[in-house]
């Protein structure tokens, strides 16, 4: 679970937004108030923010987002259950509360609105706010047998290398059978297995390295293994000369056809102004009359 956390002076609208019937919103938890809608507990919220008067970002604003695996098994008391159970944790149990949940997307998340003064008028200390929602989530995740961040990261983690590691294969395995001597080679080799090489190239139009995509992944060839990096790559593939050679080829037979009709232009003006010389020395000298 994801606990996301910060203070806002806009009130009324957020609380517009937690209440949005359109997106099904339903009530998971209510303290210390009695409105029915968000127009009335937006105003029991201004009554106690009246009392302090120098702190304009007076409310409270929590984001709790479980896995969608979690959310999707989680009625609305348990979430309002792990709700009050973060409120505690953040030490907020003694003031105005309110939470949503919005089951409009697919992972199901809680919207929480605490009022930030409390009955005495003092305003709640929201130093590090942010970091200690993530916190708070990440206890009551684990206390609650929930996904936690750490776990989600893990996961992906494992994915990811295992991506690599399988990208690394198919490149032993091109290498290997196939011995490629140009770029193309590789890159037709590493396509027909489902690896995308592409090309890095910096704005001066060099060769930075390569990145592979396989699989909805996308990563650098350095992170791939060390390999596989642009400068490790080119040498594999004949020291680079081919793939030098292939890289400057389309400018180059640009160049060169462009080339090539430059200089049939100007012969052809060379021609005619040696023509016009020779046909005004005949002239001159009476040759042929």
């Amino acid at each position: 679970m994801i606990g996301k956390g910060k203070s806002i002076a806009h009130t009324g609208q957020s609380m517009g937004y937690g209440w949005n019937q359109e997106k099904g919103a339903e009530v998971v938890h209510s303290q210390n108030l009695a409105g029915e809608n968000a127009k009335q507990v937006t105003e029991e919220f201004r009554l106690v923010q009246d009392m302090n008067q120098r702190c304009q970002k007076n409310t409270l604003s929590f984001v709790l987002s479980p896995t969608k695996e979690d959310g999707q098994r989680l009625s609305n008391e348990k979430l309002g259950e792990l709700t009050k159970s973060f409120i505690d944790k953040m030490q907020l149990q003694n003031r105005q509360a309110i939470a949503f949940v919005h089951r409009d997307k697919a992972h199901t998340h809680v919207h929480l609105y605490v009022n930030r003064i409390g009955f005495d008028g003092k305003a709640y200390n929201d130093s590090f706010i942010g970091k200690r929602s993530q916190q708070m989530a990440e206890q009551v995740a684990l206390e609650k047998g929930l996904t936690t961040v750490r776990m989600v990261q893990a996961e992906k983690e494992l994915e990811t290398l295992n991506i690599r590691q399988g990208i690394k294969r198919i490149h032993n395995q091109v290498m290997e059978r196939e011995q490629p001597k140009t770029l193309f080679d590789y890159m037709r080799a590493m396509g027909e297995r489902k690896v995308e090489v592409i090309p890095s190239i910096n704005k001066a139009g060099k060769l930075q390295g390569f990145r592979f995509q396989h699989r909805g992944h996308n990563f650098k060839g350095s992170d791939v293994h060390r390999s596989m990096s642009g400068g490790n790559l080119t040498k594999q593939l004949s020291h680079g000369m081919e793939l030098n050679k292939q890289l400057g080829s389309a400018k180059s037979l640009a160049m060169a056809g462009k080339a090539a009709e430059l200089a049939s232009s100007a012969a052809l003006k060379m021609a005619r102004k040696a023509l016009e010389q020779a046909v005004k020395r005949a002239i001159d000298t009476g040759i042929g009359y």
